[in-house]
């Protein structure tokens, strides 16, 4: 009898989902509404009778919300970071044609860039996801449906808001370690290629352009790697020229900078006001192989390739430090804000296309507006973030940013009003006002 009792209940709540949705949808639509009724009506008799909390447990619904979400997010991060990994890894191709190495070392040095971009590409790949499962909900009807059933914008906003977190955790985990992480283990590679450069490009009699301005010669090559009869010049500052000729030279490592150790031999200067050059002669001389690197390779580390720890607590008798201490702690929140970011995007989407819509014209403009919003958003949050490099007092407008943008969407996703606008004027009928 009580089994019965509530399939009757249930059986009337159907009926009157379904003469919600005759009065709202389509006749193309009815056919989805009836479908999803039934199986509504038969996850609420399974719940009743095994006698599960349905509405603590995510329904079969949420679970298709989030699992098409889940998908789209994963092939939008996919393409686009592998697009961008393409086209940079496109552009240090000289490491195999000019610098001689493997393919090993390629990979290794594109692929630590990785965690950057994935940084940078998630929150985006988010919104886009959010945006495809919403506009596919509309123009499939099913949002119309879910709606005229009685789900929620707090309900259709659950497995959003998992992916939403996920995605957030993601980004924190990318930008508080894996980032700086990969910044300074690239910089090291690049250092260990650097140095490897002489041994594997430059060839025995033959002279080689290192730099623009900078020519290496070597006679032969030596026992336990050494180069023998080198010859250098140095033409990249138009007002000095340097010459340097040695009877051999070694390359070495301290594992942090990479050296040229010239034995036996003398340098010669000639600057453009001295008519005659300077020779010193020495008996060992040490080359920094960092100054024919990228610029700044060799310098001290940058705020970007410093672990989030070194950021928190800076060596305040390191003069880089103190002459970069606003760089450093506008570095070091925007790693901690980098994941309301993420929730920002994804509010912005849901919001936008939250509310079941009947005319692509209106699902385009609100696509429009979330777009436009979002680059307004990241650009706000980038000028913020310049600011506090210079202005310690911008440091919690960083934070501001993205949570006021939260808050707006959310407002606008659940049709929450100011306070000021909650009270409507009376209606006016013939001249006369209608109050009630």
């Amino acid at each position: 009898m009580k089994v019965s009792f509530q399939s009757r209940t249930v059986t009337k709540r159907v009926k009157r989902d379904r003469e919600q949705i005759n009065m709202s949808c389509s006749a193309v639509a009815r056919a989805v509404a009836i479908a999803w009724t039934s199986s509504r009506m038969r996850l609420l008799l399974a719940g009743r009778q095994t006698g599960l909390d349905t509405e603590n447990t995510m329904s079969l619904v949420e679970r298709y919300i989030f699992r098409t979400a889940s998908l789209s997010f994963l092939a939008a991060l996919g393409g686009l970071t592998g697009v961008i990994w393409v086209t940079q890894a496109l552009k240090d191709f000289d490491l195999l044609t000019s610098k001689g190495q493997s393919m090993l070392i390629f990979f290794a040095a594109t692929s630590l860039i990785l965690p950057s971009l994935v940084m940078i590409i998630a929150p985006i790949a988010l919104f886009a996801a959010i945006l495809f499962t919403l506009n596919k909900l509309n123009g499939d009807s099913e949002l119309v449906v879910m709606s005229a059933a009685g789900v929620s914008p707090g309900r259709l906003l659950r497995p959003f808001a998992v992916l939403m977190v996920l995605v957030a955790l993601l980004v924190g985990g990318m930008s508080l370690w894996l980032m700086p992480s990969s910044f300074a283990l690239l910089r090291n590679l690049l250092s260990q290629i650097r140095s490897d450069f002489l041994t594997r490009v430059v060839r025995e009699g033959q002279f080689t352009t290192l730099d623009q301005g900078f020519v290496f010669h070597y006679r032969e090559r030596g026992p336990g790697g050494a180069l023998l009869g080198i010859f250098m010049q140095d033409r990249r500052d138009a007002g000095r020229i340097n010459t340097y000729i040695a009877e051999s030279g070694l390359t070495v490592s301290n594992n942090k900078d990479n050296y040229l150790i010239l034995e036996k031999g003398s340098m010669q200067r000639q600057t453009a006001s001295d008519r005659d050059p300077v020779i010193v002669a020495f008996e060992r001389y040490a080359i920094d192989l960092s100054q024919f690197g990228e610029e700044g390779e060799g310098a001290p580390l940058k705020p970007r390739e410093r672990s989030t720890k070194a950021l928190l607590e800076p060596n305040l008798a390191d003069p880089y430090v103190r002459a970069n201490l606003g760089p450093m702690r506008s570095e070091l929140h925007d790693r901690l804000v980098n994941p309301l970011y993420a929730l920002a995007f994804g509010m912005i989407a849901f919001g936008a296309l939250a509310q079941a819509r009947t005319t692509r014209q209106g699902r385009g403009i609100a696509i429009i507006g979330a777009v436009l919003m979002v680059i307004g958003l990241r650009g706000l949050g980038f000028g913020v973030a310049a600011l506090a490099a210079r202005h310690g007092w911008a440091v919690p407008a960083l934070y501001a940013v993205p949570l006021l943008a939260m808050g707006l969407a959310a407002a606008y996703a659940f049709e929450i009003k100011p306070p000021f606008r909650r009270f409507k004027r009376p209606a006016q009928r013939g001249g006369l006002t209608m109050a009630g």
